[in-house]
């Protein structure tokens, strides 16, 4: 192991607040389009709206697509609730220029069920899945149906090397539990174009667990997922070694092997404080049981003590490594450390785990930068993440001179004005032209569209 540090002090210009993390921000950048990452601290201070919806900085604009309780364009029944992860695909015929796959992280009692659709649906008792929204060249919505149904809790997923989105279950719950007449805690492919062609089909090989993100090598089709565990021992960090690599639509259901990272003698990340921590020793452990039929998969025995995180949430494929994110880690919750954000780098050919950003745990919640979730990086190489923690709730974008800035803030309260609570925001992504941000409001569901002049 071996370890370097830098420090950068990151501050607001669009709040005012300082807001303390250390690392190398320019790491996040690897890969990516780094030479157009904006350089200056974001695009100035948030304008209230005076329909408090959507504060933006000058100049900015939103149009809001869909809202849950509507009706949905295909007439199959209303926009489900819970608006999570969601990916931008180039549309592929058709009117439409953009397509997006939303996510509704519905449980057994949502207000709104994703409608139950036939040759779409893989429990019938399940609420959550996802929509499929058709997005004219105008940046209004033309099309809206319903892409997968009878899943369970779907949070966040990625983007497949084909065009097709993975849409991944937060859950663990078996057939009995919840009223389920199937067993939950899978991934499954949604082809935004025809969902009738990726049907409901579970991906058993890729493991049942709390799913949170997924993101693939681009060389090989390994296929990297983070695991969202809410009690110890917290989650674990995969990878997926397809049978079929890179071969398309339905490929991943011929299996292959999933595997569990193993930092040795370090079984919880989140006592790794010090930024630039490298571990050069990564093993990776064939998983005993991935489909979990008695035992969840990180309580299994894999003969050896396995690396566990808190709140594995986001993960993003960029230059030649995986990044993923631990989004907090507490103590008091039974975590080893504490932090307000983990962001580690894993690097195949080196076989290299880094710890390359670290967020507090003594800033305000009520600034942005405190729990960072999805992470979405602009086609012109922008780095933004959505906020998933207490008090008010952004989407910020991170310079690559270390500023961290508010690009918009969630004005929707749930609460009261006496004690005002406000929806994390989920699945922020970006057109592929790069001229509009996509975005989700979790609650009310809500999806934005906001254009500006994004660099």
């Amino acid at each position: 192991m071996s370890a370097t540090r830098r420090q950068v002090l990151a501050r607001t210009g669009a709040l005012g607040a300082g807001i303390a993390f250390t690392g190398s921000v320019s790491e996040l950048y690897a890969g990516t389009a780094a030479a157009h990452a904006p350089q200056d601290a974001g695009y100035g201070p948030l304008v209230p709206d005076p329909d408090g919806l959507l504060d933006l900085p000058e100049g900015f604009r939103y149009r809001v697509l869909s809202r849950e309780g509507d009706q949905l364009l295909s007439g199959e029944g209303t926009v489900p609730s819970n608006h999570d992860g969601m990916a931008a695909f180039r549309a592929r015929g058709g009117g439409a220029d953009v397509r997006l796959v939303r996510n509704h992280e519905n449980r057994h009692n949502a207000t709104h069920r994703v409608p139950a659709i036939e040759g779409l649906t893989y429990d019938p008792m399940g609420m959550g899945g996802c929509t499929v929204l058709d997005v004219g060249r105008n940046g209004k919505l033309e099309g809206e149906r319903v892409g997968i149904a009878g899943t369970a809790v779907n949070c966040a997923g990625g983007p497949s090397l084909w065009g097709t989105w993975l849409t991944c279950e937060e859950t663990e719950d078996k057939a009995g539990t919840n009223g389920y007449t199937k067993d939950h805690g899978f991934i499954f492919e949604v082809d935004p174009c025809d969902p009738h062609e990726s049907g409901a089909v579970p991906l058993t090989a890729m493991g049942r667990f709390q799913h949170e993100a997924v993101a693939f090598d681009p060389s090989n089709g390994v296929v990297y997922e983070t695991e969202d565990a809410f009690e110890q021992p917290f989650g674990l960090f995969y990878r997926f070694l397809p049978k079929k690599p890179k071969r398309g639509v339905g490929s991943l259901r011929a299996g292959g092997e999933l595997q569990a990272m193993r930092v040795p003698d370090v079984p919880d990340l989140s006592v790794v404080e010090e930024i630039g921590t490298t571990f050069d020793d990564v093993e990776w452990i064939e998983v005993p049981d991935p489909l979990a039929a008695e035992t969840p998969i990180r309580h299994q025995d894999f003969g050896r003590a396995m690396s566990h995180a808190q709140k594995l949430e986001g993960c993003y494929w960029g230059g030649k490594s995986v990044y993923f994110v631990s989004s907090f880690a507490k103590t008091a919750e039974g975590s080893g450390g504490d932090h307000f954000g983990q962001v580690w780098r894993y690097t195949p050919r080196t076989n290299e785990l880094k710890l390359v950003i670290r967020f507090g745990p003594d800033h305000g919640v009520d600034t942005p930068g405190e729990s960072p979730d999805n992470i979405a990086l602009s086609p012109s190489g922008g780095l933004f993440l959505c906020e998933d923690g207490g008090g008010e709730q952004h989407v910020y974008g991170v310079s690559r001179r270390g500023e961290v800035f508010a690009v918009a803030r969630n004005r929707q309260n749930t609460g009261s004005a006496e004690e005002p609570e406000y929806g994390e925001f989920a699945g922020v992504t970006f057109s592929p032209s790069g001229r509009t941000m996509y975005v989700n409001c979790y609650a009310p569901g809500t999806t934005f569209a906001i254009t500006g002049r994004w660099r």
